[in-house]
């Protein structure tokens, strides 16, 4: 687990924009079982969770047509919360950052880590945006 005020300010990137920040796995189910759109992003340190997923996730949830609910989970910290969530992400295996949309308690899309190291933001939101339109 890392120091609390180390990821503080990575946590409030997406919570300052609306995602609601998920901590444990009771927490998780709640947000992602039942009918609606959830937009689930598996936060993380790493550089390209920096650089690419979270400024990705912020410009697909601006857009017009967007999911219900935009929750997110830390890796490396709520572990419950992570565990869960990854396992509702299956056959996916865990990576962190990872994004996912649920329609209906259904994995209808998903970004893994190896879809967001060294792609911009935009071409990551562009492919959020258009599974936003489809499912949203």
């Amino acid at each position: 687990m890392y120091p609390e005020y180390l990821v503080e300010p990575m946590r409030a990137e997406l919570t300052n924009v609306g995602f609601e920040e998920l901590k444990t796995a009771e927490a998780v189910d709640e947000a992602i079982k039942g009918e609606g759109t959830v937009f689930v992003v598996v936060n993380s340190v790493c550089g390209c969770a920096a650089a690419n997923a979270r400024p990705a996730a912020k410009l697909a949830a601006s857009n017009a047509k967007h999911p219900q609910k935009l929750v997110t989970v830390f890796a490396g910290m709520e572990k419950d919360a992570v565990d869960r969530a990854r396992g509702y992400m299956m056959p996916f295996p865990p990576s962190s950052p990872s994004m996912a949309l649920f329609k209906d308690g259904k994995l209808v899309h998903m970004i893994e880590r190896h879809q967001i190291e060294g792609r911009p933001a935009q071409m990551i939101a562009d492919s959020l945006i258009g599974a936003f339109e489809q499912y949203c």
